[in-house]
């Protein structure tokens, strides 16, 4: 099967083969009691671990949530709950990175949206944005070589720049790489857009693309299949996206 959809009212994710012959990529939308948690990630490691380093981050973010979440939350604690999904599955991760596995990690990028709150976990360079009118108001910071590179005032080719763009700087779990986590809290109003993604939608699709379509267009499911038959002929790599619209 190349992709796999699910879809709610106010959102919708794919994640798509794409390019290659397996897909390492993967997301979850769970319903909260009070919102939804949405994640993607990235797996990396060859031999399929790629795919089972993603599979138990994602897996481990859910069973957190479940056993830990409550209702109406205060944000101090979400923020907390959230940084530690991230620490589980980075344990998770390598406590399976043996054999074959050695060395598999993932991305991660995590959200919980609760009325007009979005609080949000990023390791690694998937990224989620915050769109509103056809422009980007918000976005995690990528963990990548290149993200460095530019913090630090380089000017570089289009070549150079996805070379730097594969080279992470920290992961959920992998090889010599170190584990971080960013937090992050938005707020969105009517008519915004929560755009979640892998590097085989970002990495490869004009942001002013992405921007036109969510600016031209109101349903999540529509908009969704947009942004992938625009990232389908171009993309190298597998393709995940979650939308998330204010209505």
């Amino acid at each position: 099967m190349d992709s796999r959809w699910l879809c709610y009212p106010h959102l919708c994710g794919v994640t798509h083969v794409g390019a290659r012959d397996n897909n390492e990529d993967g997301f979850i939308a769970e319903k909260l009691p009070d919102g939804y948690l949405v994640a993607v990630a990235d797996g990396m490691g060859g031999h399929a671990a790629g795919e089972v380093a993603s599979a138990i981050a994602l897996e481990t973010v859910i069973e957190t949530f479940k056993r830990e979440y409550e209702c109406g939350m205060e944000g101090k604690l979400l923020r907390l709950l959230l940084r530690k999904s991230h620490e589980l599955a980075n344990s998770n991760v390598l406590l399976e990175a043996v054999g074959d596995r050695k060395g598999m990690g993932t991305t991660l990028t995590t959200a919980v949206v609760r009325g007009g709150e979005v609080f949000l976990a990023n390791t690694g360079d998937s990224r989620a944005q915050l769109i509103r009118r056809g422009k980007i108001v918000a976005m995690t910071r990528d963990h990548n070589l290149l993200r460095e590179l530019l913090d630090r005032g380089f000017v570089l080719s289009k070549r150079e720049a996805m070379e730097a763009s594969r080279r992470l700087t920290h992961v959920i779990g992998g090889r010599g790489k170190r584990f971080a986590v960013d937090l992050y809290r938005w707020e969105a109003k009517p008519g915004d857009w929560l755009l979640m993604s892998t590097d085989g939608l970002h990495d490869y699709v004009e942001p002013e693309k992405i921007l036109k379509i969510l600016e031209e267009e109101e349903d999540p499911r529509k908009a969704t299949e947009e942004l992938l038959e625009e990232a389908l002929p171009v993309t190298w790599d597998n393709v995940t996206i979650i939308l998330y619209r204010w209505f």
